[in-house]
């Protein structure tokens, strides 16, 4: 699509909504932008989901975490994690391993496939962040990193019974459901 005709029809997707609406919609489409890479260039080649590559990321980083960590870190729901790292054990990617210490705690490591993995992919990942923050200066990247903590940390919170706030706070009305 032609440059001047997709910023009049994002135009028309802004005017339907507030502000902190296209706001939202914007974010959304950076968050789909950031994945083209992935898709583009990892994904089918390693064949490799989205969730997959999170953990596999993760997990390299960490050299060994257990199931609900990487849920915590990547807020990846823990249904998904739990679903990622049965395909990346299926595919001898990832290692499970009970904790002795605690019978409810499974360990994740990267197989030496995984290891290598992890290696190919990190590079990727690193572009990535290169081409994505290359034109900013400092200063910049320290604002963003302070209002990207501070967004996350209004999703993560927690009310008294341990509660998302966010979901209770934008879940629909009774008539709406």
């Amino acid at each position: 699509m032609h440059d001047s005709a997709q910023a009049k029809m994002e135009d028309r997707v802004a005017a339907g909504m507030d502000s902190k609406g296209a706001l939202l919609h914007r974010l959304l489409k950076l968050t789909n932008r950031l994945m083209a890479p992935f898709s583009t260039h990892l994904a089918h080649r390693y064949r490799i989901s989205l969730n997959e590559f999170r953990l596999l990321m993760t997990i390299g980083a960490l050299g060994r975490t257990a199931s609900h960590e990487v849920a915590e870190m990547t807020g990846v729901n823990v249904m998904s994690v739990s679903r990622a790292v049965a395909t990346l054990q299926r595919h001898g990617r990832v290692k499970v391993e009970r904790d002795p210490a605690n019978r409810r705690r499974k360990w994740l490591t990267l197989t030496t496939e995984g290891q290598h993995l992890y290696e190919v992919m990190r590079p990727q990942s690193e572009k990535v962040a290169d081409y994505l923050f290359s034109e900013m200066v400092d200063s910049d990247l320290a604002a963003l990193e302070g209002l990207v903590e501070r967004l996350i940390s209004r999703l993560e919170a927690r009310d008294d019974s341990g509660r998302s706030v966010f979901l209770e706070a934008t879940k629909p009305d009774e008539d709406e459901a």
